[in-house]
Parts: structure tokens; C-alpha cells; sequence
């Protein structure tokens, strides 16, 4: 019932996750950050069970910030995506398996933003827009009709606005707020909020 998405462009990466924390029928909170800064030009969005997903991307945060400070550098997002897949499909091979979807975006200063999608079964790939969940469904096929490579930031944040629209009118679930990060050559950045009391507007 969770539902991530991400866009890759010429010069910046945007992802968006939605902030539903619901534990069966019940909606535990409405302010659920599903995404970990990884690195400086590093994020990653975490969908699944509630314990895998935090204890999963948790492990690989700090991994990753253990390999930076042993090397003096940060880990590529390629690097880094194979590492999390790897990881991924070795405990899926054990008893104590992680049932977590990932997106991970980040910025390479050689080949520019980079958007990974990684599921439970430890697939991997390279991908220009992905999303998670039931609510890609709906999304998806927006995606394939709107998505350019050399759109601007404001064009992105459309698009994502346009998905969350969909998704608020077809999907029986109610997902009510969305965190939205992006990642250029200058970082993370957070951008404001999408929910159904208003549009973001980029400052």
C-alpha cells in the first residue's frame, strides 16, 4: 500500500515517498520520513515491512559511512547500488531475508544523476523514472506518456503532482502527503512537501 517514485533528468534526480505509516488497517502516523540521505549526492527511498525496511536501509547508511571513512571518498551511486543489491540478494539467500523496495538516486560528477530501482528480489536496475507500490499502477503509465529527459525542475514537480492526483482519485487507499527530495551537483536538497491541500511551488 506504500508508494514510492522517482524521476531522473539531465542535471537532478527528484524521488517522493509517500508518509503513511499504517501497521494492517490501522494508520499508525501521517508524518513518516521513508527516505535516508546515504551520502552527500546519495538518497535512497525504502518501502516494505515496517522493521526491514528501517533496520535494511539503516545497515546500508551506516556501511556506506563507514566506507567513506575508511577510503577518504564516497561510494559512486553505482557503487553503491550494487553494494545495497548485493547485500540484498545475500540475505535473501539466508532465514533472515529483508522484504524492502528501494530507489536510490544520486549524482555522479562523470555521469550525472543516476536512478536505481531495486526490488525485494534483489532485481536491479538502471532506470530514467521507477516507482513502488499498488499506486504505480496508476502512475506508471503517466510516466510513459510525460516523461522527458531534458525537463526542468518545475516540470518534474508537475509530473509528480499529476501522479499524486491519480493515485488521490483511482486508488482506495488513502495517501494523503508525499516527501519529495532532490539530488543535483550541489547535494540533497528537500523540497516542499506534496499533500492534497496544495501544490509545491519551488522557491
Amino acid at each position: 500500500m506504500e508508494y514510492l517514485i522517482g524521476i531522473a533528468c539531465q542535471d537532478f534526480v527528484i524521488v517522493a515517498a509517500d508518509t503513511t505509516n499504517a501497521s494492517g488497517i490501522v494508520v499508525v502516523q501521517n508524518a513518516q520520513d521513508k527516505m535516508y540521505k546515504l551520502s552527500d549526492q546519495l538518497v535512497m527511498a525504502a518501502s516494505g515491512e515496517a522493521g526491514d525496511t528501517v533496520q535494511f536501509a539503516e545497515f546500508i547508511e551506516k556501511n556506506i559511512q563507514l566506507y567513506k571513512m575508511r577510503n577518504g571518498y564516497e561510494l559512486s551511486p553505482s557503487g553503491a547500488a550494487n553494494f545495497t543489491r548485493r547485500n540484498l540478494a545475500e540475505y535473501l539467500r539466508s532465514r533472515t531475508h529483508y522484504l524492502v523496495n528501494l530507489l536510490l538516486a544520486g549524482y555522479d560528477k562523470h555521469t550525472g544523476p543516476e536512478l536505481y530501482f531495486m526490488d525485494y528480489l534483489a532485481t536491479m536496475a538502471k532506470v530514467p523514472y521507477a516507482a513502488h507500490g499498488y499506486g504505480s499502477f496508476f502512475t506508471l503509465s503517466i510516466l510513459d506518456r510525460y516523461y522527458r529527459p531534458d525537463m526542468t525542475e518545475e516540470d518534474a514537480v508537475a509530473l509528480l503532482e499529476q501522479c499524486r492526483l491519480e493515485i488521490q482519485k483511482r486508488f482506495i487507499v488513502n495517501l494523503p502527503s508525499f516527501k519529495v527530495r532532490l539530488v543535483n551537483k550541489d547535494g540533497v536538497h528537500n523540497l516542499p512537501d506534496i499533500s492534497s491541500k496544495g501544490y509545491i511551488k519551488l522557491s
